[in-house]
């Protein structure tokens, strides 16, 4: 999928990962870009930031848990400005606790947020790509949806759904024959604050920018599954490989991943 006088809508676009990829779309010459962001500060900046580097921008305040909200402005993103293209389904939030430690809003919270959100979005949009047969959904996941790790039991839960949905809804549209690409993300820790404090014994902490551009690398070149730095197919194959307890091992003392979350502290 070209970006190239697209209309491209990313949540979650007022900082980190889905601020560089707003940039990077107008950078390709999109012709509008939404963004979405539950922080109106963050968005005003954002536009700010981006009114000379091309394309018409578009914000809306958009707390993607509230489902009534979501209806609200997808319809008003339809009306206001025209059919979505490219949807980057960004917005996520991490709780970094043992799973008896979390309270039923925080869980309520994390899925809503992380897992159900990116399907009422889509189900927003997907109409009318499948209307116009052509259409690109990013979804972004985690390497947490493939791999478990204690402190974030409920952050894996969400991004496993991402990963299992996203997935199913790229078979549904090739079953249909529809011209619309569903790519799954599935990324180690980024180093954008929303992790502050996880420490990695191996493996790099991604940098935003480098991240960032693979993610668009992968809408355009319509990729199905891309995780980093790990590819997934590594990772499912370690998994069907070795016993529950010889993968473990090497994850906890190979890799470190089972002690990466123990001095988690998380964006402010």
């Amino acid at each position: 999928m070209n970006f190239k006088d697209k209309t491209v809508l990313i949540t979650g676009a007022g900082s980190g990962i889905g601020k560089i990829m707003a940039r990077k779309s107008l950078e390709r010459g999109c012709a509008n870009l939404v963004l979405w962001d539950i922080n109106e500060i963050s968005l005003a900046t954002a536009q700010q930031e981006f009114a000379t580097v091309g394309g018409r921008i578009f914000t809306f305040k958009v707390d993607v848990s509230n489902l009534d909200e979501v209806k609200m402005q997808a319809q008003r993103v339809r009306t206001e400005v025209e059919a979505v293209d490219i949807l980057i389904n960004n917005a996520g939030i991490v709780v970094g606790k043992y799973f008896h430690e979390h309270t039923h809003d925080e869980i309520h919270k994390s899925m809503a947020i992380n897992s159900e959100a990116l399907m009422h979005i889509t189900l927003e949009f997907l109409p009318g790509m499948i209307a116009q047969n052509s259409g690109a959904i990013c979804n972004i996941a985690s390497s947490a949806g493939l791999i478990a790790n204690p402190k974030m039991s409920v952050y894996a839960g969400s991004k496993w759904a991402v990963v299992g949905w996203g997935d199913s809804l790229r078979l549904e549209m090739q079953q249909l024959k529809k011209n619309i690409s569903v790519s799954t993300i599935m990324p180690f820790f980024i180093n954008t604050g929303m992790f502050d404090g996880v420490k990695s014994k191996i493996l790099p902490i991604l940098e935003p920018e480098k991240t960032s551009e693979k993610i668009m690398t992968a809408i355009e070149n319509e990729s199905k599954l891309l995780a980093m730095p790990m590819p997934y197919w590594f990772i499912r194959l370690s998994q069907g490989i070795l016993p529950v307890s010889a993968f473990d091992w090497v994850m906890q003392h190979v890799f470190g991943i089972y002690d990466t979350m123990k001095d988690f502290r998380g964006r402010k």
